[in-house]
């Protein structure tokens, strides 16, 4: 079956379906990771994009159900330059269009995809629209492409946070594998179990089992749950998640954190919960041109000058300009100098851009959980 990705600049391209039929919307972003495509479908900071993978074949080892990040794909299309038909993996369930079908997401292959980034990192994230069929009308889908509402202006927490508030059970997550060798061991767990109250803004599973692994327990609480909810179960630790949309948007949360931040406990945030404390302590976000998507992204870390390649994820950054003096700059990025990482000069709080969990992406960053292990010990 045919298939068309219609941009609101106008351009067109062209492919064969590899997913469910129809047709579907989204900003159009790319990710530059060579694995890990399986768990780029289901990360829920993926929510209302389509994503363009930049590595040529994907798929080939297939899909297994131990390696999603929610509970179901969340981005809103794929888009690859091949899609293999084999799933070359003794762990695998399915290929990976079997699994696009499954899960009735609309997707298509033999595309450019490098002239398609070269379009994305020249022009900028646009709109577009995905879809599939014998009679397409292109002129018709980038009309519509330019109907769809910017991502800018967007609250997407609220479709994919949690509906109340859960405590994650490692014996009960049947996406962890019963194989050692696929679990990271942390340098060092916590002396005692921990209590981590985590904010739900599209939290990646990998993190609820990062935290596992390295000692702590974990009650996860819907993004608009008031702080108090937080706060009663006497958490050593609170963490603020991952999540899609614009951080600028989300007043409450926002609200939550300037007041969190006021209660002297530790404070971890990645990705949208790192934006969400930085507006919280004073400082303003911005959307960057095409984003940082990939496992592949060099971070220099100032206060020790080595460089962690990272796992990111993200459409908006914090404004440098805007940061309030009681803040301090922990971490650029050494492709664009963005912030990567900020902490709080007199209170427990800090935060990352990037995704110190990985999956995908390498570990160099874990040890920013035991940073927030030793926060968490040092006021017990």
């Amino acid at each position: 079956m045919n298939a068309i990705l219609a941009l609101e600049n106008g351009q067109i391209f062209e492919g064969i379906s590899v997913g469910a039929a129809g047709e579907t919307s989204g900003e159009v972003v790319f990710n530059t990771s060579l694995t890990g495509y399986q768990e780029v479908l289901t990360d829920p900071s993926y929510a209302g994009q389509i994503v363009t993978m930049t590595a040529p074949l994907i798929g080939n080892y297939g899909v297994t159900s131990e390696d999603v990040e929610s509970r179901r794909p969340q981005v809103a299309g794929f888009v690859v330059r091949e899609a293999s038909a084999m799933a070359s993996n003794w762990r695998a369930d399915s290929t990976l269009r079997e699994y696009l079908v499954a899960n009735n997401l609309v997707a298509m292959a033999d595309v450019d995809t490098r002239a398609l980034t070269r379009t994305l990192r020249t022009v900028g994230a646009m709109r577009g629209v995905l879809a599939t069929g014998r009679d397409l009308a292109p002129d018709d889908l980038v009309d519509k492409a330019r109907a769809i509402p910017r991502m800018e202006g967007q609250d997407l927490v609220r479709d994919v946070t949690c509906a109340a508030p859960f405590d994650y059970e490692p014996g009960a997550d049947q996406t962890l594998t019963d194989a050692g060798e696929f679990i990271h061991r942390p340098a060092r767990r916590a002396r005692h179990r921990l209590r981590v109250a985590a904010y739900d803004y599209g939290m990646k599973y990998n993190i609820l089992r990062r935290f596992d692994v390295h000692g702590c327990d974990v009650r996860v609480f819907p993004a608009t749950a008031p702080p108090g909810e937080l706060l009663a179960m006497t958490p050593d630790g609170i963490f603020f998640s991952n999540g899609p949309g614009d951080p600028a948007m989300l007043d409450y949360a926002i609200a939550h954190a300037r007041e969190l931040t006021q209660a002297n406990v530790p404070i971890f945030g990645i990705c949208l919960g790192h934006q969400v404390l930085a507006l919280a302590l004073g400082a303003r976000t911005f959307k960057l041109k095409f984003g940082h998507r990939g496992a592949n992204h060099p971070v220099k870390h100032l206060a020790t000058q080595q460089v962690e390649i990272t796992s990111q994820n993200h459409g908006f950054a914090v404004d440098p300009e805007t940061v309030p003096d009681e803040v301090e700059v922990t971490h650029v990025n050494l492709y664009d100098g963005t912030i990567e990482g900020l902490r709080h000069r007199t209170t427990p709080t800090f935060c990352v851009q990037y995704h110190p969990e990985a999956s995908p992406g390498p570990h160099d960053a874990d040890y920013l959980f035991r940073e927030f292990l030793d926060a968490m010990e040092q006021r017990r």
